[in-house]
C-alpha cells in the first residue's frame, strides 16, 4: 500500500492534557480493549530514553542470544509500539495481534494514557529513565527527521516547548516521576540509560533476574557486544532504516546518533 502524501507534520492532538503526534491519539481508542497475555513484558520510556536499546536486549535474551534470529525482523515488528499509526503502515496494535508469546511491548504513553487493563494485571514493566538534557538534544533531531512529528523550528524554540511539557508525550518530569512512583506498588524494573551505557554487562544481568531467566555469562557477554551503539547502528535491524523516507528521513539526520550540540541542525 502507498503512503498517504501530505499528512504528515500536522499539529500535536491533545488527549487527557497530554500532547500527542495526531496520528498516536488516533490510536488510543482500540487500545481501550487491549488485553495482555500474562507473560507479556512491556519496555517503557519517555522518547529517546533507550527504548530501541533495550528492546534489542530483552529480545536477543528472550531468543538466547541468537543473533539470527533477532535478524527476522525491524526491531519494532518484534517488538510492537503499542499507539504507533501512520496512515498506509500496519499500527503496532495489529502488528501486536500477529506477535507470538511471550511478547515484548513498547510504549512511551505517560500513566493517564496506558491502557488500564495492564495495570490491572500486572504486566511486568522494564522502564528506563534518561538524563532531561540528552534527551531534549535527541528529541529534537528526532523531530527533524521524523516527519509524523510538527517541525520543531529552532533549538531555543523547541527547548523552550520541552521544558513547559508541550511536546508529544508531555512533561518528561511527570513522566519519569510517576513511572518512579508506580516501581512502588507495580512489578517494574526502572533502570537509567547512564547506567546502561556505563556498564552493560551489569544492568543485562538485572533484566535477567527481573524476567526470570538465566542465561550463561558467554551469552551475556555476545549480548553486551552486539547491542552497542555501532553494533545498533550499523544494523538495519535496529536503525530504522528500512522505515519509508516519507516517515523517517536519515538524510537530515539518522535515528541513531551520538550525544551532541542541537544548535548544529537548529533552523
Amino acid at each position: 500500500m502507498e503512503l498517504v502524501q501530505d499528512t504528515y507534520r500536522y499539529p500535536e492532538e491533545y488527549v487527557k492534557g497530554v500532547p500527542l503526534v495526531k496520528f498516536f491519539a488516533e490510536a488510543l481508542g482500540p487500545l481501550q480493549s487491549f488485553q495482555p497475555q500474562p507473560d507479556d513484558l512491556l519496555i517503557s520510556t519517555y522518547p529517546k530514553s533507550g527504548t530501541t536499546w533495550v528492546s534489542q536486549i530483552l529480545d536477543m535474551i528472550y531468543q538466547g542470544g541468537d543473533l539470527e534470529k533477532c535478524h527476522r525482523a525491524p526491531i519494532f515488528i518484534r517488538v510492537p509500539f503499542l499507539e504507533f499509526k501512520v496512515p498506509g503502515l500496519p499500527s503496532g496494535f495489529e502488528t501486536l495481534k500477529e506477535t507470538p508469546a511471550p511478547r515484548l511491548l513498547k510504549t512511551h504513553l505517560p500513566l493517564a494514557l496506558l491502557p488500564q487493563s495492564l495495570l490491572d494485571q500486572k504486566i511486568k514493566v522494564v522502564y528506563v529513565a534518561r538524563n532531561a538534557k540528552d534527551v531534549a538534544v535527541s528529541y529534537y533531531h528526532f523531530h527533524c527527521m521524523a516527519k509524523v512529528h510538527p517541525d520543531p523550528g529552532t533549538w531555543d524554540s523547541f527547548l523552550e516547548k520541552f521544558m513547559a511539557g508541550k511536546v508529544s508525550y508531555g512533561s518528561w518530569y511527570q513522566h519519569v516521576h510517576e513511572w518512579w512512583e508506580l516501581s512502588r506498588t507495580h512489578p517494574v524494573l526502572y533502570l537509567f540509560y547512564e547506567d546502561i551505557k556505563e556498564n552493560p554487562k551489569r544492568e543485562i544481568w538485572k533484566i535477567l533476574e527481573f524476567v526470570g531467566r538465566s542465561l550463561p555469562e558467554e551469552i551475556v557477554d555476545h549480548i553486551a557486544q552486539h547491542t552497542s551503539f555501532e553494533e545498533m547502528k550499523k544494523n538495519p535491524m535496529t536503525n530504522y532504516t528500512t522505515v519509508p523516507e516519507d516517515i523517517m528521513d536519515h538524510d537530515v539526520s539518522p535515528f541513531m546518533r551520538r550525544e551532541g550540540s542541537a544548535c548544529e541542525q537548529s533552523t
